[in-house]
């Protein structure tokens, strides 16, 4: 699944090419998403000009005059920068076509994406509105964590994974940050110190950050919107580790299953 690196670095790509264009239609080929494709949605932003391409979470928003398009690229979705010369496959399933000759084009094998309109303030949606903090903004601080973790019986890695607690953190990313931190992923996280938190933190962002300058994390299903595949997955020092040697001590980096999900971690840096 494309993560928040994937989904900013596509959100960069993209912007350049439709801010401040506006939509002449959109061709439709598969309204059958994760949701239903709003069968409204050619007419109602037609004509209309995007005024910003933001992200929050793992969403991509346009911005219209009138409302926001939220765009999620699911499992294995990708966004695409292209022309009419260029035919659609059979897993293109939405073009936005714009007045400057571009074309967005949604491409998702899986269909676990989504495309829907809202005329609402977009925070308000019920796919934003229960969203915690930017791992990259102020509003993410080692108080907040804290504060939030005390009482709550599950992994930290669980805690920072959850989208309510905090944004955008996913398996891959997760796995890196609480290495960098030296914090053990089997930890309680109402068991972690105010210190630890502010550790955790800083590895965050320092990863998430390095990881978006470099265009994401390489995935089997996922290239940047021009085709480059990113290139962070060169600097992974655990995640699909498995028997290597830690580049810290090296211990041969473990495997273990939390919440149905991969987690690899070295046993002596991380306590």
């Amino acid at each position: 699944m494309p993560e928040l690196p994937e989904v900013e670095t596509t959100r960069r790509g993209i912007e350049p090419h439709i801010i401040r264009q506006k939509i002449n239609t959109v061709h439709i080929r598969n309204h059958r998403l994760r949701w239903p494709v709003p069968v409204h949605l050619p007419n109602t932003v037609q004509s209309q000009t995007v005024n910003q391409v933001l992200r929050r979470g793992k969403y991509l928003i346009l911005t219209l005059q009138t409302g926001s398009i939220i765009i999620h690229l699911g499992m294995s979705g990708s966004l695409r920068i292209t022309t009419a010369q260029q035919p659609a496959d059979k897993h293109d399933h939405i073009d936005f076509c714009f007045e400057n000759k571009k074309i967005l084009r949604l491409h998702d094998p899986r269909k676990f994406g989504c495309v829907l309109w809202t005329a609402h303030p977009v925070e308000q949606h019920r796919l934003l509105s229960h969203l915690g903090p930017e791992p990259l903004s102020d509003a993410l601080t080692a108080d907040y964590l804290y504060r939030l973790s005390r009482k709550r019986k599950i992994t930290i890695k669980a805690f920072i994974m959850n989208s309510h607690n905090v944004v955008g953190i996913g398996n891959i990313y997760a796995n890196e940050a609480l290495f960098k931190a030296g914090i053990n992923p089997k930890r309680q996280a109402d068991n972690m110190s105010l210190q630890a938190y502010q550790r955790l933190i800083e590895a965050i962002q320092q990863i998430l950050s390095a990881a978006i300058k470099q265009g994401g994390t390489t995935l089997r299903d996922f290239t940047a919107e021009d085709g480059r595949p990113g290139y962070f997955a060169q600097q992974l020092k655990v995640y699909g580790k498995t028997g290597v040697a830690c580049p810290n001590c090296g211990h041969p980096v473990k495997k273990i299953t939390q919440q149905q999900r991969s987690t690899f971690y070295c046993t002596i840096c991380q306590q």
